[in-house]
């Protein structure tokens, strides 16, 4: 799926709406291993919610109906992989058109995978939701014990899998991608030196401070990388300070020219182990 700057954004919002609407936690900018061609397969969003999980592709274009059924295999092949066999039925597609400009095809006519842009924008969550039917006879009665570890052990593959890296600019904007290095000067540079995928998973810019009459400071947060906990502890999360003329270097998804970003303009960046 192509997926520029401008329609990360428009990701994030369909993940955050599919999580007031429905509950449940919705993982974005998935790189799943797939065995068969040892490349990563691109999966645009799976929302995990009570006894579903669905993955949803938000592009727009209608042939991607079939590009997200392989992307479903490719996920289900991976989480038999980690240890999850899903029962029949679990896992479910969809590709929601949250563009009003996108219609390839005349209403009515779309696939009943396809959520068009009037049946998206009508859901609420009191309406009758649009996922129902996934789960029938999934587990055979349904058995809660059953279910309750499926859920717990998929929300733990999918908070490790393989993701693109992201920017959360200020504004509420998101850059998905890979991160590439910092740019300025040597000394930020050296404060810098531990900021590394291999060793940290999260880093978050605070506040500015004036340093003297030449310029100001970013206070920079990051966590060590750790897998065996949910994340790491207010005593963990150590502190830099550089100047807030140090860029970070990006390579935006689908994209062939590389950003630079002023750290003053970022508020989060996650890295992909």
């Amino acid at each position: 799926m192509w997926v520029e700057t401008s329609d990360s954004n428009a990701l994030f919002s369909v993940a955050d709406r599919l999580e007031k609407l429905y509950g449940g936690k919705a993982y974005v900018g998935l790189r799943i291993p797939d065995a068969d061609t040892g490349t990563r397969q691109n999966i645009d969003l799976v929302l995990l919610t009570k006894g579903k999980s669905k993955i949803n592709d938000s592009n727009g274009e209608i042939n991607d109906v079939e590009e997200t059924r392989k992307q479903a295999s490719i996920l289900e092949s991976y989480l038999e992989q980690r240890g999850v066999a899903l029962p029949e039925g679990y896992l479910s597609c969809k590709v929601i058109l949250p563009n009003p400009k996108c219609c390839t095809i005349q209403p009515g006519s779309f696939p009943p995978e396809v959520i068009p842009y009037d049946q998206w924008t009508q859901q609420k969550p009191e309406t009758k939701p649009m996922f129902s039917g996934w789960l029938k006879g999934a587990f055979g009665g349904g058995k809660k014990e059953m279910q309750e570890s499926i859920q717990q052990n998929l929300n733990f593959i999918l908070s490790t899998a393989p993701i693109w890296d992201r920017l959360e600019l200020k504004g509420n904007k998101y850059v998905l991608g890979e991160f590439l290095e910092f740019k300025g000067k040597p000394e930020d540079l050296h404060a810098l030196r531990n900021i590394k995928r291999s060793k940290v998973s999260r880093l978050i810019i605070q506040k500015t401070s004036m340093l003297g009459l030449a310029h100001s400071t970013l206070q920079v947060l990051y966590s060590p990388r750790d897998y065996r906990s949910e994340g790491a502890s207010a005593s963990e999360w150590k502190e830099v300070c550089v100047r807030s003329s140090t860029e970070v270097v990006f390579q935006p998804q689908n994209s062939t020219k590389v950003r630079k970003f002023k750290l003053s303009s970022v508020t989060s960046t996650s890295l992909s182990a």
